[in-house]
């Protein structure tokens, strides 16, 4: 189940969101394409986030430079796609600055609700996957009814769902829920509780443009959709010819 674009076009180009994803392309391919594994353990322990080494006071900018680190092709893709999903959307709301504070705002409050479970961890957190759920709580919040293309795949099954976000990211939220409270927050893996923090501080701190638009008279006046015509797209044909069987 893979959300791969949505139906809710921007107005405005997204510079920000361009250059979050640039940036940490960039840095990716600077680090991860030439250390080996040893070299990108240390790596990772100097500029992730580390609780145990943050609790100390050592290493406070890595609550930052955390957000811009990757453990591996997938992670970083799949990260980069919600963000180039989502982003652009909350960038048109809240202007180019406004939302790079928003995104690094967000990203420290994932990075401290995945801290404080184990303010002891020696083990380093990286990925931006906490701020970006940031960006995905801002846009539940505005356009929780927006639609949201979805690729099933089921063995050999493939199709795309159009459904609202508010599924989409409800659905998600349950299972990072689910996730951090049955896995142990000593061991390494996924950090469910950045994701967690990064969507309740994603959503709060978009409160207040959500009050501007006029709070629940927004929603009432968009119905949660988008205030503006959404994106359809086209299911197209496939080009493979039809074999028939003979009897």
């Amino acid at each position: 189940m893979f959300p791969i674009r949505d139906h809710n076009p921007s107005g405005r180009t997204p510079y920000v969101t361009f250059a979050l994803i640039g940036i940490n392309i960039l840095i990716f391919l600077g680090y991860f394409t030439t250390q080996n594994d040893f070299q990108l353990q240390n790596f990772f322990n100097t500029w992730g986030l580390v609780p145990a080494r943050f609790m100390s006071g050592d290493g406070v900018e890595t609550i930052v430079t955390s957000m811009f680190l990757h453990g591996g092709w997938m992670h970083l893709a799949g990260n980069m796609l919600f963000l180039w999903i989502y982003g652009d959307n909350l960038e048109e709301e809240m202007g180019h600055l406004g939302f790079l504070i928003f995104y690094l705002a967000a990203g420290a409050a994932a990075g401290m609700a995945q801290v404080l479970p184990d303010t002891g961890s020696p083990i380093p957190m990286v990925g931006a996957s906490g701020a970006i759920a940031g960006v995905m709580g801002g846009y539940l919040l505005l356009f929780p009814r927006a639609k949201v293309d979805v690729l099933f795949i089921f063995i050999v099954f493939f199709r795309i769902f159009a459904i609202p976000a508010w599924i989409v990211l409800g659905i998600w939220l349950a299972l990072q829920i689910f996730s951090g409270v049955s896995t142990p927050s000593d061991g390494g893996g996924v950090a469910y509780w950045a994701h967690i923090g990064g969507f309740v501080a994603g959503l709060v701190l978009t409160i207040p443009v959500w009050m501007r638009r006029g709070g629940r008279g927004y929603w009432q006046a968009t119905e949660g959709h988008p205030p503006h015509p959404e994106t359809h797209f086209e299911a197209a044909r496939s080009n493979v010819p039809l074999i028939r069987r003979r009897n």
